[in-house]
């Protein structure tokens, strides 16, 4: 089983390389109004993060391993979302 520490750290790093691609389509966009729908994106993305870290930080869990690998599942499930989101921008 993995670390609490690199699984927080793959949380992270996902979701901080999720929020820098926003930025930099922000960037690269001409019309201000389109900067709005990224802004969303990284609301989410950052809604998202506060979730898993609270679940990694949960201690009343029965089995630990699954736990985790549910959270690591999720994050893979939820990183693909927001990605999806970003290539439909």
């Amino acid at each position: 089983m993995a670390s609490v520490k690199n699984l927080k750290k793959d949380i992270n790093y996902v979701l901080s390389d999720i929020i820098e691609e926003c930025y930099v389509w922000q960037m690269l966009q001409d019309d201000p109004k389109n900067v709005d729908k990224a802004e969303k994106i990284i609301d989410e993305a950052i809604v998202t993060f506060d979730e898993l870290i609270v679940k990694v930080n949960n201690k009343d869990v029965d089995d630990k391993k699954a736990h985790f690998k549910a959270l690591k599942s999720e994050l893979q499930t939820k990183g693909e979302s927001l990605l999806a989101k970003i290539e439909k921008l």
